[in-house]
């Protein structure tokens, strides 16, 4: 239920949560990044917003082929069309290609440090065309409130403008807040302006993230999603710009992949029927598991920054971050081939995290081999600790002597690290293989030079503990048990951080709780009803706030003969302004009439609104009245009412117990109902 203080506007964010804010602190952000800013991540916007223009013709020239080869019967022009059609799907191909180059231009996005770090993987904005939305708004404002729409330009225009604002965010956090500003606008804008058994005629036009086809639907939903994989991409290029040489940029991108992970999860969890790709459940699933890969990279690379002392312990810990890495980046590898994504993926995303999976086993059996080889023996007060940390730290334990023997035994621990390092450069060589085969990979200098330092490093100790007198073949050393001492969490994006006023709150019938004044509601003309209180009161009975409700009203009453009807709400008291006020204080002013009696301002909702509302009121009293605190996204937006909405992007249906209560426009608590 949203309730607001008498004099104030409602203020929200998107996610659920209610946050009372007064009109003049509201402000709209309409600054997003300078389109024409010629930095390298705009360039690159720009060429992806050209390709996806191409791609929009091009298939438009191959339906228009398609269908004209079906029907026409001329032989001659059959062969034309084919070979029309021929040509386009070839300019095709090469549009896409070009397409996957550029989500692959993962450089552009890293930090200018110059210290060496293995690149992030990030997404590219969705592109979206223009929208004007001047005349439908206008049209419906008018038809619906009842009001002049052209009264209300400057609000659409501005609505209109932070739309405009949305499509270029500057790639911090202002960004983020201009994305999340315009998320939680449009929960406004769903229950002013689309109510659930028509449409405005407004299509929604964006472009898929990787393969630039368009779509569009007439569902504000799909207007939602969209800006929401904005805000998960955007997160993703955040992380990506990190120097992770220093703790505290390490600390940011894991950060940024989280909440890029609670993003995309969000979506896959609060939206289906996706038309574009990448808003499909198998691309977020996807993408969810590729930013907490990216996370636990992240891990690895902060532990290796705060045990820089070379113990035996911290080694070993070391190795198993890195084993951990290379386990959900083999997850990962498993996603992207799987036959739902495998064409979609960009092949050069996939052979990074193949490449990465290698790259990390390597990594687990080298810090393996630094402990065996490089550290000194435990002490006798130390060994059981080691024995114990060693016990757990093997898949398998490794052939040999026993445990104590091993680690006591200079010349064991030397011969087992010897096993590591060789089976370390032996993944180093097919990462660097894996690598190889990727023509945009190899363009790549920052991951070529990775690579190559890692296998130079590898060869070079094993070349240091190699001993000329050794004999004995070499044994394959097991793998290493995964573990990390921080699980990458999902944390999902928190629209009430970003405090927004409705941008068309001067909507005169609509100064009210949006569940009641809102597009999904219909109501009859204002009314004025003057009552005066008779001997046993004024004869209806009240529930909830913010309109207060009359529940009941007693034959043969005052208010009966009045004209006052079970599910009228009061709106004004003597004049005085009652859409947001408590239960308490229509009370209080009914109870202060003087022998004048009282004039009440009444609207009255449309019979099936009127129904749809008691039903609720009398389910929630079933249950023992309260608020659904833990309202989803996807309990405010119902489907339409024809069975295509199937097909359109909607929120999921919430399942819900015997015991869920529903939101309700008045508060339904029984000891607030009172008879006057």
């Amino acid at each position: 239920m949203l309730i607001a203080e008498e004099e104030e506007e409602e203020s929200r964010g998107a996610g659920g949560h209610l946050v009372r804010q007064p009109p003049e602190t509201g402000s709209v952000r309409k600054q997003g990044c300078d389109p024409f800013a010629q930095t390298q991540r705009s360039k690159l916007q720009h060429r992806r917003a050209r390709i996806n223009q191409q791609i929009n013709k091009e298939m438009r020239m191959r339906a228009g082929a398609e269908n004209l080869f079906r029907a026409t019967s001329n032989h001659k022009v059959k062969e034309t069309v084919a070979l029309e059609l021929s040509y386009v799907n070839s300019n095709l191909q090469l549009l896409k290609e070009e397409l996957e180059e550029l989500n692959s231009c993962m450089d552009v996005y890293q930090n200018d440090s110059e210290a060496i770090s293995v690149p992030m993987i990030p997404l590219g904005l969705k592109e979206t065309k223009e929208l004007d939305l001047m005349v439908p708004l206008r049209d419906f404002i008018c038809e619906h409130y009842g009001e002049d729409g052209a009264l209300f330009d400057k609000e659409i225009r501005e609505f209109m403008e932070l739309r405009q604002a949305m499509r270029t965010p500057s790639r911090n956090e202002a960004g983020l807040e201009l994305l999340m500003e315009y998320y939680n606008q449009l929960y406004f804008l769903d229950n002013r302006f689309f109510p659930p058994s028509k449409n405005l005629g407004v299509f929604f036009h964006w472009y898929d993230s990787l393969t630039g086809v368009p779509s569009h639907q007439r569902a504000l939903a799909f207007e939602k999603g969209s800006v929401l994989f904005n805000i998960g991409a955007l997160h993703t290029q955040i992380g990506a710009r990190q120097d992770r040489t220093t703790l505290q940029g390490v600390d940011r991108a894991i950060d940024a992949f989280q909440k890029a992970a609670g993003a995309f999860n969000y979506l896959k969890e609060n939206f289906s029927n996706a038309p574009s790709l990448d808003m499909s459940a198998p691309s977020l699933n996807m993408l969810v598991h590729l930013m907490i890969a990216q996370v636990q990279e992240c891990v690895f690379e902060k532990v290796t920054l705060i045990h820089a002392q070379d113990d035996f312990l911290t080694q070993l810990q070391i190795a198993q971050e890195a084993a951990r890495v290379e386990d959900v980046y083999s997850l990962v590898h498993q996603t992207m081939t799987q036959a739902h994504v495998k064409g979609y993926v960009p092949f050069s995303w996939t052979t990074m995290v193949h490449v990465k999976s290698e790259h990390f086993k390597a990594l687990s059996h080298y810090y393996t081999a630094i402990a065996l080889c490089d550290c000194p023996v435990a002490s006798d007060a130390d060994l059981p600790e080691h024995e114990k940390v060693f016990i757990q730290f093997h898949v398998t334990m490794p052939e040999g002597p026993c445990l104590r023997v091993l680690l006591q035994d200079q010349e064991e621990r030397r011969k087992l690290g010897k096993a590591h390092l060789k089976k370390a450069i032996m993944r180093h060589e097919e990462a660097m293989r894996i690598h190889g085969l990727c023509k945009i990979l190899r363009k790549m200098d920052i991951l070529q030079e990775v690579l190559s330092f890692a296998h130079k490093r590898s060869l070079s100790k094993y070349s240091d503990i190699d001993h000329e007198e050794d004999f004995f073949e070499t044994g394959d050393a097991p793998d290493i048990h995964p573990k990390t001492h921080q699980r990458p969490e999902i944390k999902s994006p928190n629209f009430s951080q970003v405090k927004v006023t409705d941008i068309f709150h001067r909507l005169v019938r609509t100064r009210g709780p949006l569940t009641v004044f809102s597009a999904k509601n219909k109501w009859h003309p204002a009314r004025k009803v003057h009552l005066v209180r008779g001997e046993s009161g004024f004869g209806f009975t009240l529930r909830g706030d913010s309109p207060v409700l009359i529940a009941g009203v007693i034959p043969g009453g005052c208010a009966a003969e009045a004209g006052l009807k079970e599910g009228d709400f009061i709106i004004s008291v003597n004049g005085k302004d009652c859409r947001w006020s408590k239960h308490a204080e229509v009370v209080q002013l009914l109870k202060s009439v003087g022998e004048d009696g009282v004039e009440l301002g009444l609207i009255t909702l449309q019979s099936s609104e009127v129904q749809n509302m008691m039903d609720r009121k009398s389910a929630a009293m079933s249950s023992g009245g309260g608020l659904l605190k833990n309202n989803k996204e996807n309990s405010r937006k119902s489907l339409m009412n024809n069975k295509s909405a199937s097909t359109l992007l909607a929120w999921k249906k919430s399942k819900r117990s015997k015991n869920s209560t529903y939101s309700l426009p008045f508060a339904a608590v029984g000891h607030n109902e009172a008879t006057y």
